[in-house]
């Protein structure tokens, strides 16, 4: 991605024209998925008017991570509770009832 899509919404949210050039090559250290990541971010972000630092380049540190999503913890099924087997990814896997409603999972049977 390039540098001039994403100065001109650094510079209208507060960034120093001074900080251009220096922004300019802490970009050009971030990988293709790390540039797109951080722009999509910090235009969602500025679209939202939600918080963006002034900072250019401490916008883009703290901007070009993605949240993982998060995942379903399985277990053995030698724990005590309220177990349940389940189908994920066509794989059955035990874990708790309580997992199996958060995470929406396919219900196979009762385990205890």
């Amino acid at each position: 991605m390039d540098f001039n899509t994403i100065w001109p919404l650094l510079l209208t949210n507060g960034a120093s024209p001074r900080k251009e050039e220096g922004t300019r090559r802490y970009w050009l250290t971030l990988s293709d998925e790390q540039q797109q990541i951080a722009f999509r971010n910090i235009s969602r972000k500025l679209a939202e008017r939600a918080f963006v630092h002034y900072d250019p380049i401490r916008a883009i540190k703290e901007n070009s991570w993605q949240v993982k999503e998060r995942q379903p913890e399985f277990l053995k099924g030698n724990e005590e509770g309220d177990l349940v087997q389940v189908r994920y990814n066509g794989l059955y896997k035990i874990c708790t009832r309580e997992t199996m409603k958060k995470f929406n999972l396919e219900f196979v049977k009762n385990w205890n």
